[in-house]
């Protein structure tokens, strides 16, 4: 499975441009599904099993877009002036390398602030390319970027740019790979532009219009100094939300996921995130609505191009899911 992690981790896709990931997905669950198609909006959308009399259309979504920049202008000495394509920080910008589409490479420097303490804002970053000019520069205004950084292995953490959301899209392949079987009819979603607006799982959801809806994504976690005062912490087990800025589970749902994890006496966690939310928002709220619940992953520096999971956390999801889909789902 780590080597299916760094594949999808390393591989190009800021929101709007996932084709690269998209196919590093799709080769790894192509032979172990009834059917696969990709949508208008780019979603990967796979279908397994039949729905039995006990059992339910259920959509599962990671997303598999992550953070980036975009070029705004280029200026006389050749620097790339550039804006955000979802939630990029410029404190975690800073020195930080960038890969753009077209392949060419920078790095990301600030502009020297008065006074010396001063927290810098986007438009006072600029990408060196190596550059001498306008005319020289391999990048043009409207080109997109994605961080750079290598995967990396630290005992049991797992470090790389775009563990959000690859990870969960990771668990959903080794998911559908591990359930023998199922009462449900199972759609697997790997959602486009979710960080800008979860766009891909909302069109998703529509043309699948699912009974249930189930995210795998990231979560922020408590557990280093000084850091927000949250139970969530890294090698506790996979995550079950109950909230987050953009939802509320559905308290049945959460509890048959409870029930899930209790029966295979998996460790886990409860979820209460006060910022953020995930493509659970998206089904949620799509057509008449649906039950909708999401399997969090404990996540270390979200956001940045050094984003931290538990690889026990993650192997501890692929269980829960595999448990809670094998069996009929009731919530009543």
């Amino acid at each position: 499975m780590k080597t299916l992690i760094e594949k999808l981790t390393q591989a190009f896709g800021p929101s709007g441009y996932e084709k690269e990931v998209r196919q590093v997905a799709l080769d790894a669950i192509k032979d172990h599904v009834d059917e696969w198609r990709i949508d208008a909006l780019g979603n990967l959308i796979a279908r397994k099993g039949t729905k039995a009399r006990d059992g339910a259309r259920i959509m599962l979504s990671a997303h598999i877009d992550e953070i980036g920049i975009i070029a705004t202008h280029i200026d006389e000495k050749g620097f790339v002036r550039f804006t955000n394509i979802g939630g990029v920080r410029p404190d975690n910008c800073i020195a930080g390398r960038v890969r753009f589409l077209n392949g060419a490479r920078g790095v990301i420097g600030v502009e020297r602030l008065e006074p010396r303490d001063k927290v810098p804002s986007l438009e006072n970053l600029f990408v060196d390319v190596g550059a001498t000019s306008r005319a020289d520069c391999p990048v043009k205004v409207g080109e997109v970027a994605g961080f750079e950084r290598p995967f990396l292995e630290l005992g049991t953490r797992l470090v790389s740019k775009a563990m959000d959301d690859r990870i969960a899209a990771a668990i959903l392949v080794e998911t559908l790979k591990n359930l023998t079987s199922s009462p449900h009819e199972l759609y697997f979603v790997f959602s486009t532009q979710e960080e800008v607006g979860l766009r891909g799982a909302t069109t998703a959801a529509y043309g699948i219009d699912p009974e249930i809806g189930i995210s795998v994504d990231v979560t922020a976690t408590g557990d280093t100094p000084k850091s927000s005062k949250m139970e969530v912490g890294l090698g506790k087990g996979a995550a079950i939300k109950v909230r987050d800025g953009g939802m509320l589970s559905d308290p049945r749902l959460v509890q048959a996921m409870i029930d899930a994890a209790e029966r295979v006496s998996l460790p886990y966690q409860l979820e209460v995130l006060e910022g953020g939310t995930t493509d659970a928002r998206a089904m949620q709220i799509s057509r008449s609505g649906m039950p909708a619940g999401c399997v969090s992953i404990p996540c270390r520096y979200l956001h940045s191009p050094s984003e931290m999971v538990d690889y026990q956390d993650v192997q501890g999801a692929v269980s829960l899911l595999v448990e809670l889909l094998s069996q009929p789902i009731r919530l009543g």
